[in-house]
């Protein structure tokens, strides 16, 4: 009876969990499609800079340092 109890809870959980999911990427408010274009961007530039030694291009990307959206620099060396 615990064992059936737990498995309720935990799909219940799981079904509101991916209501808010879904009602987060419907939103008039959600900004989806530029998420998912600078994850994209982000994706393909990483892609580059991981290719750059065997294909001889800089790859996109300066090595030394990476600019975030928020103005702010990380420098990697």
């Amino acid at each position: 009876m615990g064992n059936q109890l737990v498995t309720s809870v935990v799909t219940v959980a799981t079904a509101i969990i991916g209501v808010a999911i879904i009602a987060v990427l419907v939103s008039k408010n959600a900004n989806t499609s530029g998420v998912i274009q600078s994850a994209g961007s982000a994706f393909g530039g990483v892609l580059g800079v991981a290719e750059s030694p065997v294909t001889g291009s800089g790859g996109g990307l300066g090595l030394n340092s990476f600019t975030g959206g928020g103005g702010g620099n990380f420098e990697m060396f």
